[in-house]
């Protein structure tokens, strides 16, 4: 890592075992992809929980040549599993790893998007929920958080804007890790009036 790692810690105590766990995890990462000049991670505790106790939210910023920011949270409200933060950490981790991995394979010109992920639109947003559904093309959908949105903002999205995808097994079936929005709103807005379906 060309910059050094920041570890920051939110509504709980730093704690020594939690940084030593992220400093082995980051360096995992950097002997993946040699070429991260930055990585911030912060440790949670946004909610105290009655039934399920302290659970967990880990927020992964990386910064690499040739893109922006990557960046990976994990919510509490997703993964009850997050009561424990070396769970929650290593999640983060796993995520992140995976966008480094996208990264690599696009800028080596490795993989095509068109040949390699999956197409769709949204089919609906629930932003209150901070979430939304694709809609594949076999008919069916898939769930993705406003944090998957990788190049766009999720509050700027509407129905109907088409999306690439990349698809995990999440706790609660399928769902979209990362989102990448191909047609932007405006373009979007415009082809519908183009098209005469709305004044």
């Amino acid at each position: 890592m060309q910059l050094p790692l920041v570890i920051s810690f939110k509504g709980l105590p730093s704690s020594p075992a939690v940084e030593a766990r992220i400093r082995s995890e980051a360096a995992k990462l950097d002997r993946f992809h040699g070429r991260i000049t930055s990585c911030r991670v912060t440790v949670e505790e946004p909610h105290r929980h009655h039934h399920q106790g302290r659970l967990f939210q880990v927020r992964i910023q990386l910064t690499v040549p040739g893109r922006q920011d990557l960046v990976v949270k994990r919510s509490p409200s997703q993964h009850h599993a997050h009561e424990d933060p070396y769970v929650a950490i290593r999640d983060a981790f796993d995520a992140a790893r995976r966008q480094l991995q996208d990264h690599v394979r696009v800028s080596r010109g490795k993989v095509k998007f068109h040949e390699a992920e999956p197409h769709g639109r949204i089919a609906r947003l629930l932003p209150d929920g901070g979430y939304g559904f694709i809609e594949t093309a076999d008919g069916s959908e898939v769930y993705f958080h406003r944090n998957s949105v990788v190049n766009a903002d999720f509050d700027d999205l509407a129905p109907g804007i088409a999306v690439r995808f990349v698809e995990e097994l999440g706790e609660k079936g399928l769902q979209a890790s990362t989102v990448d929005v191909v047609e932007t709103v405006r373009a979007r807005r415009t082809a519908v009036r183009d098209d005469g379906s709305r004044s």
